[in-house]
């Protein structure tokens, strides 16, 4: 016997963590039919957090560009190749911006406002996203 606790083996877990998974994938695709396209791809890839919803961004459709906050290490390639298997559009561009951290203070408590990153995306011709109705 260690000092860390008994020395008896593990029993072998693999039956169950099979069954687990079973359950698991019968859950996600039964939630598949029912969820955004949003909801679905966005938060399982990890680069997409949210559409950026303001009054530019609004103004911006016209123009087939659409903002999207986006993980920090993400790059244009990645946040391109999700964009269009999220919402089945073909990309043109891709311009990103860092949002620095701001201070924000609250009487004497003095606070940070974190930083976040945002990605302008261009689609081709013919291609749109309904992220907000018009």
């Amino acid at each position: 016997m260690s000092i860390f606790g008994s020395s008896k083996k593990k029993k072998d877990e693999t039956p169950k963590t099979e069954a687990v998974k079973e359950k698991a994938g019968a859950l996600e695709e039964k939630r598949g039919e029912t969820q955004s396209p949003i909801k679905k791809f966005a938060f399982s890839s990890g680069v997409i957090i949210k559409p950026h919803i303001s009054e530019k961004a609004h103004d911006l459709v016209n123009l087939r560009e659409y903002i999207f906050d986006v993980a920090k290490k993400s790059n244009k390639v990645r946040i391109m190749k999700a964009i269009e298997d999220i919402y089945h559009v073909k990309v043109e561009k891709v311009r990103t911006i860092n949002i620095p951290s701001k201070k924000r203070r609250l009487g004497r408590t003095v606070g940070k406002k974190s930083g976040y990153k945002k990605a302008i995306v261009t689609l081709k011709e013919g291609y749109a996203i309904e992220i907000m109705p018009h």
